[in-house]
């Protein structure tokens, strides 16, 4: 397996670390952050200007209609610069399943994505394991009913449609288009800055129509699950290799006792173990993406090892980075607090590494 990413591939990853360098600087994430706004337009229109917001949007909606690979090249860089705007909702949530899943009609939803025009996300979390689906769709006439809870949804407010999975009695779980209008949206406690939300469905009544694929045989809710723990861990990838970054210059830098931090031992061995953390989650991540990509049957087990990696070594890989820091690394005003709290958001969402335990060791009997 190959993880060099080829010549196309490595044009869209400097594109987006060009565009996200340049209006994800920490100066203007941190003005950002008194604004109150669910995301800054300015670096949106900046992505969906330089053509990254529709990379995984079907080319008949305006966009490259590309796949996980070139997902994960941009939501790792995404992750790498802490850039709060929706790419992980509107695209790993929403528009790559849509594309690979939706009927031609709920297609057409894909039209102003790519554009920034339209933003899209997914209900795929609720209270309980990472992956289970107690949510329930009855059919009630031309339409279905919904009932449930569900959790860690981000934008929902500012989502065109929402992907609900739920499963329907007698037949399997399905993903519905849902309005965010039809939903009770209740705002839910962020690590980030990221606008996340609880939805009670409580009897929302939705038609035949937004039943994704027109049919509940899992499909679409596997392409969802697959696509939104890919989304998950290539941002943490490169949340944990820009706070690796952000280190490694500091204690370059950083001089005790006349000397610099990085010539210590202790601190060689410390960085040595966040790069160690880092590079464990990237085989994973990139093996996971390729996996996906070609319909590999262990693409499942992939993503488990790369959840479990995101949920917990990456996590205590940051406490790492902030103890190397000193004082400044609990300093909100110093740029590796973002870093910190991406990494103990996607810990929270991905349900902690005990629960990507179980997912792994549930996936390897089903071998035996």
């Amino acid at each position: 397996m190959d993880f060099d990413l080829d010549e196309t591939r490595r044009d869209l990853r400097d594109l987006a670390a060009e565009v996200l360098a340049r209006e994800a600087a920490a100066d203007r994430l941190a003005a950002f952050e008194t604004t109150g706004a669910p995301y800054p337009a300015d670096l949106w229109a900046a992505l969906a200007s330089a053509g990254l917001l529709g990379v995984v949007v079907p080319e008949d909606a305006g966009g490259a209609g590309l796949g996980p690979v070139e997902l994960t090249v941009l939501l790792r860089e995404v992750g790498r610069a802490v850039a709060p705007v929706p790419a992980y909702a509107s695209l790993a949530l929403g528009a790559l399943p849509l594309a690979a899943h939706g009927t031609p009609a709920q297609r057409e939803l894909l039209a102003g994505v790519a554009t920034g025009e339209r933003v899209l996300t997914g209900a795929w979390r609720e209270p309980g394991p990472v992956g289970a689906v107690t949510a329930t769709a009855r059919r009630d006439g031309d339409g279905f009913v919904l009932d449930g809870v569900k959790t860690f949804v981000p934008f929902a407010v500012e989502a065109h449609r929402i992907l609900v999975a739920a499963r329907v009695e007698g037949e399997g779980v399905g993903v519905f288009l849902v309005e965010p209008a039809d939903v009770a949206v209740v705002p839910h406690p962020a690590a980030t800055t990221d606008p996340l939300s609880r939805l009670d469905l409580a009897g929302a009544r939705v038609g035949a129509d937004a039943l994704v694929g027109g049919a509940a045989d899992g499909a679409a809710w596997a392409a969802l699950r697959r696509s939104a723990l890919l989304g998950a861990v290539a941002q943490a990838s490169g949340v944990i290799d820009g706070a690796l970054t952000l280190t490694s210059d500091h204690v370059k830098g950083r001089e005790q006792f006349g000397r610099a931090l990085a010539q210590f031992q202790a601190v060689t061995m410390s960085i040595g173990d966040v790069y160690i953390a880092k590079r464990a989650l990237d085989v994973a991540v990139w093996a996971a993406a390729w996996q996906l990509e070609q319909g590999h049957p262990e693409a499942d087990e992939t993503l488990a090892v790369a959840a479990f990696n995101a949920s917990d070594p990456v996590v205590r890989a940051l406490y790492t980075c902030q103890h190397l820091h000193g004082g400044i690394g609990l300093d909100v005003t110093y740029p590796l607090h973002r870093y910190f709290a991406w990494a103990k958001h996607a810990g929270h969402l991905l349900g902690g590494a005990d629960d990507q335990l179980d997912a792994l060791g549930s996936l390897v009997a089903q071998e035996a």
